[in-house]
């Protein structure tokens, strides 16, 4: 007579998490070699991350990191749109706001940066950036300071984060 009870060895664990591939191009599975130094910018893989260092080491590899990679493609990681008579009027004061948390977050984090701004045809402003967090923090910034209306769409299969911000 066989036990109703599942033996140890015969139990599925249903409570792991499968890794799932990253749709990002330029994240690259694989780290690069320590050190790697990035030839555009100067930011250096060591210790598992990108960072800025004051001395470079002698015997780095080089190559492009992945914020340098996306800027010379022109493939953002995230949007945010910013729209409104408000910000129409206060334009020059609310991209000054932006361009200090960018440039704060970018000397602790050497891959978050702007690519690019632009006005649309609609008169709104787009930015783009290296990284997917910075359109969510970006526009949280705005809105803690101005107040108005962030929305943000996470990533789908592009893996690109579009946000929003209008007052």
């Amino acid at each position: 007579m066989m036990s109703q009870h599942p033996t140890h060895a015969s139990l599925k664990r249903r409570d792991r998490l499968l890794k799932a591939r990253s749709p990002d191009a330029y994240r690259s599975e694989r780290k690069p070699p320590d050190p790697t130094l990035c030839q555009v910018c100067g930011a250096v893989f060591t210790g598992g991350r990108w960072q800025w260092r004051e001395t470079l080491p002698e015997e780095a590899k080089e190559t492009r990191c992945p914020a340098c990679r996306r800027i010379h493609d022109r493939v953002p990681a995230g949007y945010l749109i910013l729209r409104g008579d408000f910000f129409n009027a206060h334009k020059k004061e609310i991209m000054g706001l932006i361009h200090h948390h960018v440039e704060k977050q970018r000397t602790q984090h050497p891959l978050q940066r702007i690519i690019d701004t632009q006005i649309l045809e609609s008169g709104d402003m787009e930015i783009t950036f290296t990284e997917f967090h910075l359109p969510k923090g970006v526009g949280e910034a705005v809105r803690s300071a101005y107040h108005g209306e962030l929305l943000i769409h996470y990533p789908d299969e592009s893996g690109q984060v579009r946000a929003s911000w209008t007052r």
